[in-house]
Formats: structure tokens, C-alpha cells, sequence
């Protein structure tokens, strides 16, 4: 058997073992298409959706790396996702490298996925960038690195490294780990390097958000004006050490420390313990995070991202966000890259069902995805409304939170 069919095989025998939802109606595998024909750079839809936004504020916030650090990157997947006979793990490796488009060939993973990412920036309107995130190992309570329960690792050096060599196209986001013992000198070294946040996933890496270990580490975030991106609700792409960690109400801990703090994925999956009451029922995360949101306190700390709320686990979530124009404001637009590419995670056909999507932007939509996912991310995204309501402009030019109000 080919390698690809191979692969796809696997993934997709995998991805159904999973129990998550996933539709395997538009296939399994990513075309990977080499370059945007003109026709569908210049289409009404792809036009539309950069028509009332700045293009030079449209920074994607939630961008992941991915390769294997042949190249001497210091990237890393734990050694137990090549393993065919757990086709669950191995089936998500092989979704990755299928949606980055990456060359699997000796020494190529590395440099073939910035080499991809790099074209697909360059076919966006001029100024857009993306926000590229280190990711930490997962850790002990005493710091200690714990490569064994990890899933995989992205060194800050090596997103600080990029953005430098792309500043056109790559801001950076550093990952550090709070009970790290220099996790403090590491965020003073983040910030003189340009870090633009700071992200988290807590069920995968150990971390509690609402314990006072962390105190030290939010004062030093509110002080260096970094923003801290992490992830709420279930993981269903990592797993590690607890749903519990992902309760969007721990994070009022940093929050009420002053910390800007960004739920990823509005807090889209899952139930958690409502623990602002004693004996708390479990409720949804995301009316977690809405209750969150809905507090004028957090007003001008709190904000969600919208990464992957159109994958098919989590569209129960969509049209409720588009209900809320008075969150569009703070409601930041990230892809979750490369996911987006994995073409069994959005069905689209489902979202025109739901009346969120004409369904004449299925088959440009489709070519999207095959050839650049950044763009298909945004134009999606762009295209989506409910009862006439669609996102707002700012929930896409997100520079200016990063930023700062006068980007």
C-alpha cells in the first residue's frame, strides 16, 4: 500500500475510534494543493471577506507549529504517535502532517512546513500575519520537565527564531510552564524578545490556572502587559491530566490579578464543575465562559477566540456567538492551524444546513481548503451570519489587542 493511502487508512480508522465528531463526507486526506489559482484569489467570495476589515490588523492568533526536528529545530512529537498499532495517536500525527502539507522525506518536515506557512501568508491581503505559539513540555509540580507525558513540544527559541527571520508574516507567542522554577526570568526574556503572549494548554501541561502558585507569575504578566492565551473546556487533541484544568472559572485567578487572559475556543467543549457554588452542578464550559464575559469587571480583561468553533464537535456554540454582537469586540479570530486543513473536522455542508452559510460558498470554500487553510480559516469565518448577523470586523483585527488600542 502507498504511503498515502496508507495514512489515510489509518487516519481515518483512527479518527473513528476517537468518538469525536468528525464527518468523513468530504474525505479524509488534504489535497495540498501547491498554489491559489487566480480565479479563486480574485472570487467575489474571497474578496468579500477582506472588504470593511484592515488587512494590516488581521493577525490569526492561534497558530501552532508543527515538524519533527530533523533540522536541528528542537521540535518534538513523543514517539508513541508513530505507533500504527495505536491508530488513535497515530492517526492524529498523520492528520497534522496531511493538514500542514509537510514533506515526510528525510530532513524536510521542519522546512517544508515553514516553507508552506510562508505561502500561504504571502497570498493573504498584504499586512496579515499570523501569531505563532511555542508550546512547553508538560511538568511536574516541582517544574521538572516530563517529556514522557508530553505530547509534543515547540521551544520558544525556535517561534522567536522564526519571527524574526518573517517579520513580515510571524509574530511570536512564548509557552512557559508557571511552576517552572524560572518561569519569571523566562517571561522577562520572552518580553525584551517580542513575545505577544503567552499560551497555555493547562490539562495537557499540568497547570492549575486557579492556584496560588501562580500568583508571582500573574503579577509579572500584568506588569510586562502580556496577554495569556489559554485554553478552556475539554481537549480533545491533547490529553494529559484532568478536564478539571480547563474550567474557564479558574481563570478568574488571573484575571482578578489584572491579567489579560484570552479563552481559546470560547470554552466550546465539554462540562465543568460550577465552582463559583459550593456543591456546583456541572454545566457547560462555554456558559462558563459566558458568565465570565457577561461580568463588567472583566470587560477590559477578557476576551475568547473563535479557533476551530467551526469544527463539527464544537458548531453548537457558533450561532450563539453570533448572537452576541456585544462580544464581537472581544471575540479574537484565530485558525488553530493547522487544523483547519484536516478536512474531516469541518463539514461545511452542515454549516449551510444551520442557515449560518450560503450554500454558493461551498465549492469555493472547498478549493480553499485544499490549497491555502489560512485563507479558507478567514474566508469561512467572514461568510458566516445568522439572521443577517455576522462577526464583527474587530473580532479579526486582533493586532489591535496584541498590540494595543492605538495598533
Amino acid at each position: 500500500m502507498k504511503r498515502r493511502s496508507l495514512v489515510g487508512a489509518a487516519a481515518g480508522a483512527g479518527l473513528l475510534l476517537s468518538g469525536c465528531d468528525f464527518s468523513l463526507r468530504d474525505g479524509v486526506l488534504n489535497a495540498c494543493l501547491p498554489d491559489l489559482p487566480a480565479d479563486l484569489r480574485e472570487h467575489p467570495l474571497v474578496q468579500a471577506a477582506w472588504r470593511g476589515v484592515d488587512a494590516g490588523k488581521v493577525w490569526d492568533s492561534h497558530c501552532h507549529a508543527f515538524g519533527d526536528g530533523a533540522s536541528g529545530s528542537g521540535l518534538w512529537f513523543n514517539p508513541r504517535l508513530d505507533n500504527i498499532w495505536k491508530p488513535v495517536g497515530y492517526a492524529q500525527k498523520a492528520m497534522y502532517v496531511n493538514a500542514s502539507c509537510v514533506d515526510e522525506s528525510a530532513g524536510r518536515a521542519d522546512t517544508s512546513f515553514v516553507e508552506r506557512l510562508l505561502t500561504q501568508c504571502r497570498a493573504m491581503a498584504p499586512g496579515f500575519k499570523v501569531m505563532l505559539f511555542g508550546f512547553d513540555w508538560a511538568r511536574d509540580a516541582t517544574g521538572t520537565a516530563m517529556p514522557e507525558r508530553s505530547t509534543f513540544h515547540v521551544p520558544d527559541n525556535y517561534a522567536a527564531g522564526l519571527a524574526s527571520s518573517h517579520p513580515a508574516y510571524i509574530e511570536w507567542v512564548a509557552s512557559i510552564h508557571p511552576y517552572d522554577p524560572a518561569a519569571l526570568d523566562r517571561l522577562d526574556a520572552a518580553a525584551a524578545r517580542g513575545a505577544r503572549a503567552i499560551k497555555w494548554l493547562p490539562s495537557a501541561q499540568n497547570i492549575d490556572p486557579g492556584d496560588a502558585r501562580c500568583d508571582a507569575y500573574y503579577a509579572k504578566l500584568a506588569a510586562l502587559k502580556i496577554p495569556l492565551i489559554t485554553h478552556a473546556g475539554d481537549e480533545r487533541a491533547v490529553h494529559g491530566f484532568g478536564e478539571h484544568l480547563g474550567n474557564p472559572l479558574r481563570l478568574r485567578r488571573p484575571l482578578d490579578a489584572g491579567v489579560r487572559v484570552v479563552i481559546a475556543h470560547c470554552a466550546s467543549l465539554g462540562d465543568g464543575e460550577d465552582i463559583d457554588r459550593k456543591g456546583g452542578a456541572l454545566l457547560p464550559n462555554f456558559d462558563l465562559f459566558a458568565r465570565l464575559m457577561d461580568e463588567p469587571k472583566y470587560r477590559g480583561l477578557l476576551a475568547g477566540d473563535i479557533a476551530a468553533v467551526t469544527q463539527g464537535n464544537r458548531m453548537n456554540v457558533l450561532g450563539r456567538l453570533l448572537a452576541r454582537p456585544d462580544w464581537h469586540d472581544r471575540l479574537v479570530n484565530g485558525s488553530d492551524y493547522p487544523l483547519p486543513g484536516i478536512v474531516p473536522l469541518i463539514y461545511l455542508k452542515a454549516v449551510v444546513e444551520q442557515k449560518m452559510l450560503d450554500p454558493a460558498a461551498l465549492e469555493p470554500l472547498r478549493r480553499l481548503r485544499e490549497t491555502n487553510v489560512l485563507l479558507f480559516d478567514f474566508v469561512l469565518k467572514r461568510s458566516l451570519k445568522l439572521n443577517g448577523q455576522g462577526f464583527a470586523a474587530a473580532t479579526f483585527e486582533t493586532a489591535s489587542f496584541f498590540r494595543g488600542p492605538a495598533a
